[in-house]
C-alpha cells in the first residue's frame, strides 16, 4: 500500500467528513448521526446467525447472514496481521478500534473486513467489545476519533475490481457517446487500492492527462453467480465512495482502457462502508470536489444500469465473492468532457474531495 501506507487521515469535522466544501453538509451531519446510532440499535436488536464453525472458519460463500446497520472502517496498524490493517467500527465514541479492543476482552470478534466478508469470528463480538469499551477505564484505547485515525482502504483485498464504463447517462453525453446498451466492463488490480488520505504519485507516471471520477462503489457479501435481477441487492455486503482516478493519455492509447484506470494508487476507497440496509445505492448525491471547487455534481439515479442490473449482469459472465468490488461509473463533469480548450488536467498539489450521500467523504492529494 505505498500510496497509502505513508498517509495521514485528512481533517475531518464534526461530522466525520472531510472539511473542504459546504454544499454537502447537511448530508454530512446527518450521515454521522445517524450511521453511528442507527448502527449501535441494530447491532443491538439484529440477531446474526453464527455458530461454532463460523467462529474458528471462513463459510466459503461469505457471512450466513450480511451484518446490518454497521459502518466498517479499515485503520492502519503496524502490529496487526493481515498487511497492516485492522477493523473499525463507527460509533457515537468514535471509531472503535477492533484489533485492541479483541486484545484485551477476547470476544472471538473479526479482527480484519476481510475476515468479516469470510464469516470468521462472531460478528455480534463487536457489539461487546463496544459495551466493554465503553465501560472500560481506559476507554481512549479502544475509540479513535476519526479526525486522528490513519485510514487505509475500507476494502483491502478484493478478489475482483470490476469498473464500468458511460453509466450515467449526462456523462456518456459530454464525452459524445451514445448511451450503452449493456455494461461497459473494464478491471483495476489491487495494486491499485488506495485510502481517504492517501496521495496518488502522479509525476512518477509515464501520463500527462489526470482525471477524476466521482464514483458509488458496490461491495460483494456473498458468493454471486447468475443472480437475477430481483435477488441481486440480497449478495451486497454494502456501499462505500470511491474514485476510479485516470489517466486519459493512456486511457486512449489502444482500445482498451485499462492502462489508463490501473495506475498504483488509483482506486481509493472510503473510509467508510456502509452496510446495505442503511442505503439506497439507487439515489445517491455524488459529487467530486477539486482544491475546493464542486467539479460533480449529480445523483446516482442518472445511472444506466443500476445497482441490481450490474451485480446480476457481471454474475452473468464470472463469480463475484465476498469482498469483490464494483466501481458503478461516474457522472459528468470531468476533465474530459470539457471542451479541448478548457481542459485543464490535474497535477501534482491538487487534493480532491469526492462525497457520496450517506456514504461520506472520501479525500486523497496528488504529488
Amino acid at each position: 500500500m505505498r500510496y497509502c501506507a505513508g498517509a495521514q487521515a485528512a481533517p475531518i469535522n464534526d461530522a466525520g467528513n472531510d472539511t473542504g466544501g459546504q454544499s454537502m453538509d447537511h448530508d454530512r451531519r446527518t450521515f454521522l448521526k445517524t450511521t453511528s446510532l442507527v448502527g449501535m440499535a441494530a447491532m443491538t436488536g439484529a440477531s446474526l446467525a453464527t455458530d461454532a464453525a463460523a467462529q474458528t472458519g471462513a463459510r466459503p460463500g461469505g457471512p450466513t447472514e450480511l451484518p446490518k446497520g454497521m459502518t466498517f472502517a479499515t485503520l492502519r496498524r503496524p502490529d496487526a496481521a493481515g498487511g497492516g490493517f485492522g477493523l473499525g467500527l463507527r460509533t457515537d465514541r468514535g471509531i472503535l478500534d477492533v484489533v485492541a479492543a479483541e486484545q484485551d476482552f477476547h470476544e472471538g470478534a473479526p479482527t480484519s473486513i476481510d475476515a468479516v466478508f469470510k464469516g470468521q469470528g462472531d460478528i455480534n463480538g463487536l457489539k461487546r467489545l463496544v459495551d466493554k469499551g465503553r465501560a472500560s477505564a481506559s476507554a481512549q484505547r479502544y475509540f479513535v476519533a476519526p479526525e486522528q485515525a490513519a485510514f487505509g482502504p475500507c476494502v483491502t483485498n478484493p478478489e475482483k475490481i470490476v469498473c464500468i464504463g458511460l453509466n450515467y447517462r449526462r456523462h456518456a453525453a459530454e464525452t459524445g457517446n451514445p448511451v450503452p446498451k449493456q455494461p461497459i466492463l473494464f478491471n483495476k488490480y489491487n495494486t491499485a487500492l488506495n485510502c481517504h488520505g492517501g496521495v496518488i504519485g502522479v509525476s512518477e507516471e509515464d501520463a500527462q492527462k489526470f482525471d477524476y471520477e466521482a464514483e458509488l462503489v458496490i461491495v460483494i457479501g456473498r458468493r454471486a453467480r447468475n443472480v437475477l435481477e430481483a435477488d441481486a441487492l440480497n449478495y451486497v455486503f454494502g456501499y462505500a465512495t470511491g474514485n476510479d482516478f485516470t489517466a486519459r493519455d493512456l486511457q486512449s492509447r489502444s482500445s482498451q482502457w485499462m492502462l489508463g484506470k490501473s495506475l498504483d494508487g488509483s482506486a481509493p476507497v472510503g473510509p467508510w462502508l456502509v452496510t446495505a440496509d442503511q442505503v439506497d445505492g439507487d439515489n445517491l448525491k455524488i459529487e467530486c470536489r477539486v482544491n475546493g471547487e464542486v467539479r460533480q455534481s449529480s445523483n446516482t439515479s442518472d445511472m444506466v444500469f443500476n445497482c441490481k442490473q450490474l451485480v446480476s449482469y457481471i454474475s452473468k459472465y464470472m463469480t463475484l465473492k465476498p469482498g469483490d468490488i464494483i466501481f458503478t461509473g461516474t457522472p459528468e463533469g470531468v476533465i474530459s468532457g470539457y471542451p479541448k480548450d478548457k481542459q485543464v488536467w490535474l497535477k501534482p498539489g491538487d487534493k480532491l474531495v469526492t462525497s457520496i450521500e450517506k456514504l461520506g467523504d472520501l479525500s486523497f492529494t496528488l504529488t
